[in-house]
């Protein structure tokens, strides 16, 4: 498969890959092949295995002599010069640089691209902007629910309103990864391992005013303003 490096400590012997497939891998000094040179933002080719890339190897590209460069570029159409641009994968695969849509764009995001994306790092704003949406559209659902229960004459009778419950039901079960994928990140992000996301859930699940008081913590720690094992600072930088 072809990637690209994102990073890699040559003190420390570890790197990064972004793959063509959207993916990391992770990378050691023993991974690569004999005489390759590794450095930020190299095209290579590797052998991908459980998130772990295996025989690096770097793809140079042979320069073209000034001769034929010259009319090649000044007769290439602009969008044939466009498509023969450097390409990158992963999250920076867009214009190099990470979007920053607002808080409802966290939201769509990680219920859309970060579905299951366990990899990465989720700052400040992305995990607040989840919480709030996700609230907001809670609401919405149960309203509609409410709503539905009131035309079948639920609330009328006595009845459980069945459609409210039901529809929270289904909201909370389609939106649970992408939960568990945003406190993962979110660990990642203040440089703890994503395992710990186990007894997060754990506690709110058997005692759920808990739930409240873990979600300030995890989302009022600043993100660790350099590159950790899990990739760059999200964003840029920032909260």
């Amino acid at each position: 498969m072809r990637g690209e490096v994102l990073h890699y400590d040559e003190a420390q012997g570890f790197g990064f890959i972004t793959g063509a497939d959207g993916n990391r891998y992770t990378f050691a000094r023993e991974d690569l092949s004999r005489d390759t040179v590794i450095a930020n933002g190299a095209v290579v080719e590797f052998l991908p295995a459980s998130g772990q890339a295996r025989d690096v190897f770097s793809i140079r590209a042979q320069p073209a002599s000034p001769a034929t460069a010259a009319p090649a570029a000044s007769a290439a159409p602009p969008k044939a010069a466009a498509a023969a641009a450097p390409q990158h994968f992963g999250r920076l695969a867009e214009d190099g640089a990470v979007r920053d849509s607002g808080l409802p764009g966290y939201f769509w995001r990680g219920v859309t691209r970060n579905y299951i994306n366990f990899a990465e790092r989720a700052r400040r704003k992305e995990f607040w902007g989840y919480c709030l949406f996700w609230t907001v559209s809670f609401i919405l659902v149960g309203i509609a629910g409410a709503l539905a229960d009131q035309a079948v004459g639920n609330f009328d009778a006595g009845n459980w309103p069945i459609v409210m419950i039901g529809v929270w039901g289904l909201f909370w079960l389609a939106t649970f990864l992408p939960w568990v994928g945003l406190v993962v990140r979110r660990l990642h992000d203040i440089g703890l391992t994503g395992w710990l996301a186990i007894p997060y859930f754990a506690i709110t699940f058997m005692f759920a005013p808990a739930t409240l008081i873990l979600a300030l913590i995890l989302g009022l720690i600043p993100t660790q303003a350099h590159e950790n094992q899990w990739g760059p600072v999200p964003g840029g930088g920032g909260a």
